[in-house]
This record gives structure tokens, C-alpha cells and sequence, in this order.
């Protein structure tokens, strides 16, 4: 007998047309059968309101003018009723056992079960691996511990977190300065209201395109600056949100996540002009790099070494030998023509 919990994927759209019909149709194949799908067109001005129009009542939509992210996430989160929530991006997609994959190990002290996405292109080709990048496992547990430890968690984007809606009554409405993060506004504070469980294999497909906010097609200087100013908006929520509950955090937490640290570097390299933190300097993030990595990372002893090594050539080598690196990191896909491409930079920098 099929679970009778009720599931909410609330797909939030803005200018997706070329997208949305495979979002849509991914939560309504699913083979769990006790959901609700609630389209949020967040003032789209391409073909997206006629393609929801042609889904009829399988769906209810929700129309609105332009607010951004978390104007879209309220408006879909106050429509809904389940137990378990999904805010499946519209440039995404579910597989069709996904929702039925989640309500299996479903348990009531679960802020959230997140699972891997794999990664394509805009076409829909494979980009040969899946999201979050490398071996390490999810978190999972009293995630929030790990929060307060390092900074930050092993998680996934968006559209692979299906969340309490019990934690979720709790975080809700979004306020408007995170009209453009409301997915990290979620990811730093769920794990506060319960556990969190995991699912490694791939449930749903995360698409990487030239008009994502976060996912990188190319690496440029003002998409690692947005990046720096993100990292600081959460760790100023996390800091926060510590204090409401009482929680204690150690004084260098912003130096413990080696995520925020690539940023920072990456930013003061490509754009030192325009960097948002401007005590950084390159020794220093060099330090406090190498000092995350061998402290406070997972990483086993070679990814250690391999990492604190591209600190050093990031900060260090003149940029045109520091970029291959940063593209090797932050743009797997473009990693097979990194080899020949530095390999003909230094034949034109020796020579």
C-alpha cells in the first residue's frame, strides 16, 4: 500500500519556455502518485504562461509579476499542503522514481532528505558527472553540528532537497533580502529543525546553462564577486541564526570552509579591483586555505596535497597559468581541453 504522505514539488519558473515542459512532466510521470504540482511563473515574458495554460488542472499555477526567487518560493510554499516539500528549479528535472525513492526513507524527525543531481548541459547532454562534484558523501545526521564546525555541509542545489514542511512553518515567509538566495536562505537554517538523511545516487538532473545564476558554463570575475557577496550573506544567516538559538560559534568559522575560501581567492585574482573583501591579499588566503584543508576538510591525504598545491598556483602564478586551474575546479566540463591549453601557455610563456 502506497505511503499517504502528500508530496509538494512547487516548480518556481522565470523565462524557462525551453525548459519548463520537461520540468513539469518529470513531477507529473512520477511513480509515486500522492503528489501535488504547483507552478509558480514568477513574470515570465517568453511562451512559459502558455505552456502552464496547456497543462490544464493537472497542475495549479500561480501567475505573478517579477520578485525574484523568494517571491516565488512564498507564493508556491503558501499554495501548498504536503508533508515533504520539493522546489524543483524549471531548468531541472526528476527522475520518475524520485519522490518514491524519498518517501521510502522518510522518518518524522527529518528536516530534509537531499540527493545527487546529474549534471547536463542546456541540450540535455551529459556532462559526465553528478552534483555536488567528487566522492565525498552527503551530510547527514545533526547536519546542524557540522554547520557550526566548518561553516558549511556537503549539500546539494536546489531542486535536489525535498524539505520538511514542519522546519519549513518555521522559515517562512522568506524575507526580501534574500529575494535571490532563498535556496541557501533554506539550506543554512533547515538543518536546525531536524535531521537530515541522504540519498546517493542521482534522482533528477540539474541543468548547466549560460543563464544560470550559480551553475558555471564559463568562470568570469563578476560571477565569482556575486559568489563572495553570497558566501558573506550566509555566513552572516548561519552567525545569526546560531545566536537565536544559543549556539556558541568558534571565531575563525568564516576561515573554516574551504568552499568560501576558492571564492575569495578566485574573486582577488580575476578582479582585485572589484573584489568585495578588500583586506584579502593572496598570502592570506594561501594560508588560510592550506590551514582548512589539512584541519577541518574530509579530503583524504592526496586530494589535501592536491588542493593546497592549486592554492599556491592560483596565488601565485600569473594569471594566465591561474585560470586553467580555476576552470579545472569550478567547470568540469571543460576540463579535457585544460591539458593542451596550459600546456601551450607555458610553451608560449617559456619560449
Amino acid at each position: 500500500m502506497e505511503s499517504q504522505i502528500l508530496v509538494s514539488i512547487i516548480i518556481n519558473n522565470y523565462n524557462y519556455d525551453r525548459f519548463l515542459a520537461e520540468a513539469i512532466d518529470s513531477a507529473l510521470n512520477q511513480s509515486y502518485t500522492n503528489i501535488e504540482v504547483i507552478v509558480v511563473d514568477d513574470g515570465s515574458t517568453d511562451n512559459s504562461r502558455v505552456i502552464i495554460s496547456e497543462y490544464g488542472d493537472r497542475i495549479m499555477p500561480i501567475l505573478q509579476p517579477n520578485g525574484k526567487q523568494a517571491a516565488a518560493f512564498n507564493s508556491g510554499f503558501a499554495k501548498s499542503q504536503g508533508e515533504i516539500v520539493i522546489f524543483l528549479d524549471s531548468d531541472d528535472f526528476l527522475f520518475p522514481q524520485a519522490v518514491a525513492e524519498i518517501v521510502a526513507i522518510w522518518q518524522p524527525n527529518l528536516a530534509k532528505v537531499h540527493y545527487r543531481l546529474n549534471v547536463v548541459d542546456g541540450a540535455g547532454k551529459s556532462l559526465g558527472y553528478s552534483s555536488p562534484q567528487g566522492t565525498a558523501p552527503l551530510s547527514r545526521g545533526k547536519v546542524w553540528q557540522t554547520l557550526l564546525e566548518k561553516g558549511g555541509y556537503n549539500s546539494t542545489p536546489t531542486s535536489g532537497n525535498a524539505l520538511s514542511r514542519q522546519a519549513l512553518t518555521n522559515l517562512f515567509p522568506i524575507p526580501e533580502q534574500y529575494k535571490l538566495t532563498a535556496d541557501d536562505y533554506l539550506s543554512f537554517q533547515v538543518p536546525f529543525y531536524g535531521e537530515v538523511a541522504a540519498i546517493e545516487q542521482p534522482l533528477g538532473v540539474y541543468r548547466v546553462h549560460d543563464s544560470n545564476q550559480w551553475a558555471l558554463a564559463t568562470v568570469t570575475g563578476d560571477r565569482f564577486k556575486r559568489f563572495v557577496r553570497h558566501d558573506l550573506q550566509n555566513f552572516a544567516l548561519l552567525t545569526n541564526k546560531a545566536q537565536e538559538l544559543g549556539y556558541k560559534i568558534p571565531a575563525d568559522l568564516e576561515q573554516r570552509s574551504i568552499g568560501r575560501l576558492w571564492s575569495r581567492i578566485i574573486s582577488l585574482r580575476l578582479n582585485a579591483q572589484t573584489h568585495p573583501v578588500g583586506s584579502d591579499r593572496e598570502l592570506q588566503l594561501i594560508y588560510q586555505g592550506i590551514r582548512s584543508l589539512w584541519k577541518y576538510s574530509d579530503f583524504n591525504l592526496p586530494k589535501r596535497i592536491f588542493y593546497s598545491l592549486w592554492f599556491i598556483w592560483v596565488g601565485l602564478m600569473p594569471l594566465p597559468l591561474a585560470k586553467p586551474a580555476i576552470s579545472w575546479l569550478y567547470a568540469p566540463q571543460q576540463r579535457p581541453k585544460l591539458v593542451s591549453w596550459t600546456t601551450n601557455k607555458l610553451r608560449t610563456l617559456i619560449s
